[in-house]
Protein backbone atom coordinates (compact mmCIF):
# COMPACT_ATOMS: atom_id res chain seq x y z
CA UNK A 1 0.00 0.00 0.00
CA UNK A 2 1.35 3.45 -0.92
CA UNK A 3 0.99 6.71 0.97
CA UNK A 4 -0.10 8.93 -1.89
CA UNK A 5 -1.44 12.39 -1.20
CA UNK A 6 -5.16 12.84 -1.89
CA UNK A 7 -6.33 14.24 -5.21
CA UNK A 8 -6.17 18.00 -5.70
CA UNK A 9 -9.07 20.33 -5.08
CA UNK A 10 -10.98 21.42 -8.17
CA UNK A 11 -11.69 25.08 -7.41
CA UNK A 12 -12.84 25.87 -10.94
CA UNK A 13 -12.59 29.20 -12.69
CA UNK A 14 -12.53 32.50 -10.88
CA UNK A 15 -16.00 33.94 -10.34
CA UNK A 16 -17.05 37.11 -12.12
CA UNK A 17 -19.12 40.00 -10.86
CA UNK A 18 -17.99 40.03 -7.22
CA UNK A 19 -18.41 43.47 -5.62
CA UNK A 20 -14.82 43.46 -4.37
CA UNK A 21 -12.01 42.74 -6.80
CA UNK A 22 -8.38 43.60 -6.27
CA UNK A 23 -5.66 43.06 -8.83
CA UNK A 24 -1.96 43.13 -8.04
CA UNK A 25 0.43 42.56 -10.90
CA UNK A 26 3.98 43.16 -11.94
CA UNK A 27 6.67 42.12 -14.35
CA UNK A 28 9.19 39.91 -12.57
CA UNK A 29 12.56 39.83 -14.27
CA UNK A 30 13.03 36.10 -13.73
CA UNK A 31 11.89 32.91 -15.48
CA UNK A 32 8.34 31.83 -14.83
CA UNK A 33 9.50 28.53 -13.35
CA UNK A 34 11.39 30.35 -10.60
CA UNK A 35 8.51 32.65 -9.71
CA UNK A 36 5.93 29.86 -9.88
CA UNK A 37 8.06 27.65 -7.61
CA UNK A 38 8.42 30.41 -5.03
CA UNK A 39 4.72 31.30 -5.13
CA UNK A 40 3.46 27.72 -4.95
CA UNK A 41 5.65 26.77 -1.98
CA UNK A 42 3.57 28.83 0.42
CA UNK A 43 4.97 27.15 3.52
CA UNK A 44 8.29 28.87 2.70
CA UNK A 45 6.80 32.35 2.40
CA UNK A 46 7.69 33.37 5.98
CA UNK A 47 11.37 32.68 5.15
CA UNK A 48 11.19 35.27 2.35
CA UNK A 49 8.51 37.68 3.55
CA UNK A 50 8.83 39.59 6.83
CA UNK A 51 5.09 40.39 6.94
CA UNK A 52 4.11 36.70 7.06
CA UNK A 53 3.73 35.36 10.59
CA UNK A 54 3.26 31.71 9.56
CA UNK A 55 1.93 29.37 6.89
CA UNK A 56 0.89 25.83 7.86
CA UNK A 57 -0.59 23.01 5.87
CA UNK A 58 -3.40 21.21 7.65
CA UNK A 59 -3.75 18.78 4.76
CA UNK A 60 -1.61 18.16 1.65
CA UNK A 61 -2.90 17.32 -1.80
CA UNK A 62 -1.09 15.64 -4.68
CA UNK A 63 -0.65 18.89 -6.66
CA UNK A 64 1.22 20.66 -3.84
CA UNK A 65 -1.88 22.43 -2.59
CA UNK A 66 -4.22 21.42 0.20
CA UNK A 67 -5.78 23.08 3.20
CA UNK A 68 -3.48 25.90 4.27
CA UNK A 69 -3.62 28.23 7.26
CA UNK A 70 -1.95 31.60 6.77
CA UNK A 71 -1.27 34.62 8.92
CA UNK A 72 0.35 37.91 7.98
CA UNK A 73 0.74 41.40 9.39
CA UNK A 74 -0.69 44.40 7.61
CA UNK A 75 1.66 47.20 8.64
CA UNK A 76 0.36 50.72 9.07
CA UNK A 77 2.91 53.51 8.80
CA UNK A 78 3.24 56.93 10.37
CA UNK A 79 4.33 59.89 8.30
CA UNK A 80 6.92 60.00 5.57
CA UNK A 81 9.49 58.04 7.59
CA UNK A 82 7.70 54.81 6.67
CA UNK A 83 8.13 53.33 10.14
CA UNK A 84 5.49 50.73 10.95
CA UNK A 85 3.46 51.92 13.91
CA UNK A 86 1.01 49.05 14.03
CA UNK A 87 1.37 45.57 12.57
CA UNK A 88 -2.25 44.46 12.36
CA UNK A 89 -2.38 40.62 12.48
CA UNK A 90 -4.58 38.83 9.96
CA UNK A 91 -5.49 35.15 9.66
CA UNK A 92 -7.26 33.00 7.09
CA UNK A 93 -7.75 29.37 6.11
CA UNK A 94 -7.83 28.36 2.44
CA UNK A 95 -8.27 25.51 0.06
CA UNK A 96 -5.33 25.68 -2.35
CA UNK A 97 -4.89 24.08 -5.76
CA UNK A 98 -1.82 24.24 -7.98
CA UNK A 99 -2.05 23.86 -11.75
CA UNK A 100 1.48 23.10 -12.98
CA UNK A 101 0.48 22.97 -16.66
CA UNK A 102 -1.11 26.41 -16.91
CA UNK A 103 0.62 27.51 -14.50
CA UNK A 104 -1.66 29.02 -11.85
CA UNK A 105 -2.45 28.81 -8.17
CA UNK A 106 -6.02 29.05 -6.83
CA UNK A 107 -7.20 29.67 -3.30
CA UNK A 108 -10.67 29.68 -1.76
CA UNK A 109 -10.83 31.16 1.74
CA UNK A 110 -12.85 28.87 4.01
CA UNK A 111 -12.08 30.47 7.36
CA UNK A 112 -11.42 33.92 8.77
CA UNK A 113 -13.07 37.24 8.04
CA UNK A 114 -12.43 36.73 4.30
CA UNK A 115 -14.35 33.44 4.15
CA UNK A 116 -15.64 32.96 0.61
CA UNK A 117 -12.89 35.00 -1.07
CA UNK A 118 -11.53 33.54 -4.32
CA UNK A 119 -7.90 34.13 -5.32
CA UNK A 120 -5.90 33.30 -8.43
CA UNK A 121 -2.22 33.73 -9.20
CA UNK A 122 -1.42 33.65 -12.94
CA UNK A 123 2.03 33.50 -14.54
CA UNK A 124 2.60 34.64 -18.13
CA UNK A 125 5.93 34.49 -19.97
CA UNK A 126 7.23 37.72 -21.42
CA UNK A 127 10.51 38.42 -23.24
CA UNK A 128 11.66 40.40 -20.17
CA UNK A 129 10.62 37.76 -17.62
CA UNK A 130 7.25 36.79 -16.13
CA UNK A 131 4.09 38.82 -15.75
CA UNK A 132 2.44 37.77 -12.47
CA UNK A 133 -1.17 38.71 -11.80
CA UNK A 134 -3.01 38.11 -8.52
CA UNK A 135 -6.78 38.56 -8.49
CA UNK A 136 -8.93 38.52 -5.36
CA UNK A 137 -12.73 38.39 -5.80
CA UNK A 138 -15.22 38.47 -2.95
CA UNK A 139 -18.81 39.31 -2.08
CA UNK A 140 -17.68 40.54 1.34
CA UNK A 141 -18.35 39.35 4.86
CA UNK A 142 -21.87 38.28 5.75
CA UNK A 143 -22.66 41.46 7.63
CA UNK A 144 -26.24 42.50 6.87
CA UNK A 145 -26.37 45.73 4.90
CA UNK A 146 -22.65 46.58 5.11
CA UNK A 147 -20.69 43.46 4.10
CA UNK A 148 -20.06 44.40 0.46
CA UNK A 149 -19.40 48.01 1.43
CA UNK A 150 -16.83 46.98 4.05
CA UNK A 151 -15.17 44.71 1.49
CA UNK A 152 -14.96 47.30 -1.28
CA UNK A 153 -14.02 50.32 0.85
CA UNK A 154 -11.78 48.85 3.55
CA UNK A 155 -10.98 45.15 3.55
CA UNK A 156 -10.07 44.86 -0.15
CA UNK A 157 -8.06 48.02 -0.76
CA UNK A 158 -6.48 48.30 2.69
CA UNK A 159 -5.92 44.74 3.88
CA UNK A 160 -6.08 42.43 0.84
CA UNK A 161 -4.15 44.74 -1.49
CA UNK A 162 -1.85 45.79 1.36
CA UNK A 163 -0.77 42.20 1.97
CA UNK A 164 -0.90 40.90 -1.64
CA UNK A 165 1.20 43.75 -3.02
CA UNK A 166 3.88 43.13 -0.39
CA UNK A 167 3.78 39.39 -1.03
CA UNK A 168 4.20 39.83 -4.77
CA UNK A 169 6.99 42.41 -4.38
CA UNK A 170 8.85 40.25 -1.87
CA UNK A 171 8.63 37.06 -3.91
CA UNK A 172 9.61 38.98 -7.05
CA UNK A 173 12.73 40.23 -5.30
CA UNK A 174 13.70 36.67 -4.34
CA UNK A 175 12.95 35.36 -7.85
CA UNK A 176 15.02 38.10 -9.48
CA UNK A 177 17.92 37.36 -7.13
CA UNK A 178 17.71 33.59 -7.75
CA UNK A 179 17.08 33.53 -11.48
CA UNK A 180 17.03 37.06 -12.78
CA UNK A 181 17.16 37.63 -16.47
Amino acid sequence: MTNQAPAAFDLGAMPTGAPMQTVDERLVRAPGEVMFRLASRVEQWPEHLAHYRYVRFRERKADGGGVVEMSAHRPFHLGSAGVAVVNWPTWWLSLMSVDHSRPSIRFRHIGGITKGMEVEWEFHRRPEGTHVRIVHAWDGPRWPGIGALAATLMIGPVFVHGIASRTLAGLAKVAEREGGS
